[in-house]
């Protein structure tokens, strides 16, 4: 479990800073600054912060169910395994704009299936 946790941390730095951080490569010096001004995005970078804000949604519930089932030696790597590929589909899907029978709601969808079943888990 401790390794998905942290691996879920490493998707966070990567989907959160990383990526936008090479996608804004031409406003390098936007970054460096003090950003008091606006700075124009392209449609993909505007996916890939929407993308972002949507797992920090997400992200402190899981880490408090993976930490809760480490401490109550419930296992739930399984699921947090599922979570954690959907979560990167997830990425993916939105990040390209993949809406083919609006396969980014369904997995996203799926990932909160894997919340909910990691919290009966505990509860049990």
């Amino acid at each position: 479990m401790l390794e998905i946790i942290l691996i879920s941390l490493i998707l966070y730095v990567i989907q959160f800073w990383a990526i936008p951080a090479l996608l804004n490569v031409n406003n390098f010096t936007y970054l460096l600054s003090s950003r008091d001004g606006r700075v124009q995005l392209s449609d993909a970078t505007k996916r890939v912060i929407r993308a972002s804000e949507n797992l920090k949604e997400s992200l402190p519930i899981f880490l408090t169910l993976a930490i809760l089932s480490i401490i109550m030696e419930k296992d739930n790597t399984l699921l947090a395994s599922y979570w954690l590929i959907l979560r990167i589909g997830h990425f993916i899907t939105y990040s390209f704009g993949i809406m083919f029978l609006y396969i980014r709601s369904v997995i996203w969808i799926g990932s909160i299936v894997c919340l909910i079943l990691m919290s009966i888990t505990l509860v049990n």
